[in-house]
């Protein structure tokens, strides 16, 4: 693991291989897994869980709910909220829990309101806001975040024929709308 020594890093639950760069505050329970890289000028709240090889870029901050599955990649700048209705000094009993699930990129400047859930290998464009759930391998942009496309594991496109794509060795199926792996290698 390594700490850059212009970072307050409080938490103990850091994984092996772990980098954290200069400017960041890690807050005492936090948990971080392995392998992961955290760019300069990050902040992460305590009750948040980070899975494994997740990389978040410089300018983000991570609040008390949002739980990160491994391999995910959080673009700079991104917006993570944890009350809907936040008001100064009134505090609600639990903070809404947000998921983004394994695989899943969230992109540069992209806001995610409090109690999403971001589904596996989802992709999330720069700018977008996310409103609510996505659901896996969706591509989604806009105000309010709109599915454009499906993408595979590699994050490339998926160009459905009869219901069916392929990728990387997988076979996709739309099922009632929604993009479901029908096998994979």
């Amino acid at each position: 693991m390594f700490v850059h020594q212009l970072s307050d890093v409080q938490s103990r639950t850091i994984g092996d291989g772990t980098k954290i760069f200069q400017f960041c505050v890690v807050l005492e329970g936090a948990k971080i897994g392995k392998d992961c890289n955290i760019c300069a000028h990050v902040l992460i709240e305590s009750t948040v869980v980070i899975g494994d090889r997740v990389t978040v870029k410089s300018g983000v901050q991570l609040w008390d709910g949002l739980e990160v599955e491994d391999d995910v990649f959080i673009g700079p700048n991104a917006t993570f909220t944890n009350d809907l209705f936040p008001r100064s000094k009134q505090y609600p009993e639990r903070f809404e829990k947000t998921l983004i699930e394994k695989g899943a990129s969230i992109g540069a400047n992209a806001t995610i309101l409090a109690g999403a859930r971001i589904g596996k290998y989802a992709l999330v464009g720069a700018g977008a806001i996310v409103t609510g759930d996505v659901p896996a391998h969706a591509k989604v942009v806009g105000n309010p975040a709109k599915i454009i496309g499906w993408v595979c594991r590699c994050s490339k496109a998926l160009d459905f024929d009869a219901d069916m794509a392929s990728c990387c060795g997988v076979v996709y199926q739309v099922v009632n709308g929604l993009v479901k792996v029908k096998n994979a290698n």
